[in-house]
């Protein structure tokens, strides 16, 4: 009778196969949980700014200085579909049409293009701000706005207001470097800037239709040494009414 005897290194050989082999099935179980994580995430960011937040940054100095030029902002987009608009809020909305000039766009690489693009999409960069505005609701629809009385004050439906975050020139007192009266139509608003002196607003363009509110500010985000929650200035607005 033959006896058969294996190699002497046969059981090693065998481990080191099986256990690269289980190295390697290790490694690619590694990288698909890393692309359905990555998948995930970005399927979460996507709808989170689709329906919820998404970031804008600010490019003029209109809102100042409440907003200076380059802030990042969040915005909550449950403002107005879920969540009302209030007097105070400051809301970005898409030009109605004649707010925006055309701004000359600085050439940018292919590579630059996309990661912006993917990045915009996922809701980590703004690079649509240039296509929306950002304001100050002032009037609601059925107010009647009204500027200046003798104190310089702005007055809704004949209450005059106190308003901090107005910007004003040093040798100015008026909130508005022109008087006006007008009535709010149903389904708009009446906004403005807070940089009252340096903002092409309501009183040149007139009012926005609630439709093309994007939602509303909600926080600075950048820089981060001006981090802050955003003040709609409830206590300003106290006591007026809506017209009748």
């Amino acid at each position: 009778m033959t006896e058969h005897t294996a190699p002497a290194d046969g059981g090693a050989s065998t481990g080191r196969r099986a256990s690269r082999g289980s190295a390697g099935r290790g490694v690619l179980l590694f990288l698909r949980d890393v692309v359905v994580i990555v998948a995930a995430a970005l399927v979460i960011s996507f709808l989170i700014k689709t329906f919820l937040i998404r970031s804008f940054y600010i490019p003029s100095e209109s809102m100042e200085s409440t907003l200076l030029v380059n802030d990042r902002i969040i915005v909550n987009q449950l403002v107005p579909e879920v969540m009302p608009l209030e007097r105070g809020d400051i809301v970005v909305f898409r030009d109605p049409g004649g707010w925006l000039t055309a701004v000359p766009t600085t050439p940018r690489t292919p590579l630059e293009e996309a990661i912006d693009g993917v990045l915009t999409f996922v809701g980590l960069s703004a690079g649509d701000s240039d296509e929306h505005l950002i304001k100050r609701v002032i009037g609601l629809p059925g107010d009647r706005i009204t500027c200046c009385n003798d104190l310089g004050q702005l007055s809704i439906n004949g209450v005059p207001l106190d308003e901090p975050y107005v910007l004003l020139p040093p040798d100015r007192v008026a909130v508005s470097g022109q008087d006006f009266q007008e009535d709010v139509p149903e389904g708009t608003l009446w906004v403005m800037g807070d940089n009252r002196y340096d903002s092409s607003d309501s009183r040149i363009n007139g009012v926005v239709p609630i439709a093309d509110v994007v939602g509303r500010a909600v926080v600075i985000s950048w820089p981060f040494n001006r981090w802050q929650w955003l003040d709609n200035y409830p206590l300003v607005f106290d006591g007026v009414e809506r017209a009748e």
